[in-house]
């Protein structure tokens, strides 16, 4: 199974940290968020990796390398300039050629979503992407309709929404989580454009009538480590998960 890991960022949230170590280096309960990351896709069968990356490329890469890469094949997809989500996805179709669903998972969450059971839901709805979301308090909400179809989404930071499948039925308003499935037939459909939000994408292929469905965690635990505020809850986390705390040091 293949996935591919985003990376590039400039973590801005995590300055002045990320000014001389990039996000995915950052430690957090003693080693890297990029090897916790690696380990849990390595769990649910993952065996191929490809990974964006941009800010201190170098150092990532060499990381990766010292760890003889995790034992896992590991591509490296190199952004000389940010493509946002949706360009760096893009800019790696090359390397999802066995026509077989993927995962795709920004660097600084961690969770305890069961990645395997969210690939089994995605398969069994035959759905083109399914989106880890949850209801939490944030600034920008994704929204449902009752068959967990994407059908808009909702700012409250501009109090703007925006509903690209008119439906009459309640919708489900939800936070994305910053995991995905997403089925290889997504790459001739993705926008000609070389820099996008993929989330923008998605809309857009909803409003087509592609089945952009919601994969909703309601007991998962789920942290966004692009904050310096959640640091030491992501330690915490890491630490109590492990009884023995030698297992995760490097």
């Amino acid at each position: 199974m293949k996935a591919m890991i985003l990376a590039a960022g400039l973590g801005s949230r995590l300055k002045p940290i990320t000014d001389t170590i990039p996000k995915p280096l950052i430690s957090i309960a003693g080693r890297p968020l990029l090897s916790f990351l690696i380990d849990k896709l390595k769990s649910a069968g993952v065996d191929e990796v490809i990974i964006n990356v941009h800010h201190h490329a170098g150092k990532v890469m060499r990381y990766i390398e010292d760890n003889n890469n995790f034992g896992v094949r590991v591509e490296i997809s190199m952004e000389k300039n940010l493509l946002d989500t949706g360009g760096g996805l893009k800019k790696a179709a090359w390397f999802f050629d066995d026509d077989q669903p993927f995962i795709l998972h920004n660097v600084d969450v961690i969770s305890s979503i069961d990645l395997i059971r969210m690939l089994e839901f995605h398969k069994k709805n035959d759905a083109l992407v399914t989106l880890a979301v949850k209801k939490r308090k944030t600034s920008r909400y994704l929204l449902f309709g009752q068959n967990n179809q994407l059908v808009g989404w909702r700012s409250t930071d501009t109090e703007k929404t925006e509903i690209v499948k008119a439906i009459d039925e309640p919708l489900e308003t939800l936070s994305f989580l910053g995991i995905h499935m997403i089925s290889p037939a997504i790459f001739p459909i993705l926008p000609e454009a070389e820099v996008f939000p993929i989330i923008k994408a998605y809309l857009e292929l909803a409003k087509k009538e592609k089945r952009i469905i919601a994969y909703q965690s309601k007991t998962d635990f789920w942290l966004d480590l692009g904050r310096k505020e959640n640091l030491q809850a992501g330690t915490d986390y890491l630490l109590s998960k492990f009884k023995d705390k030698k297992t995760i040091k490097e």
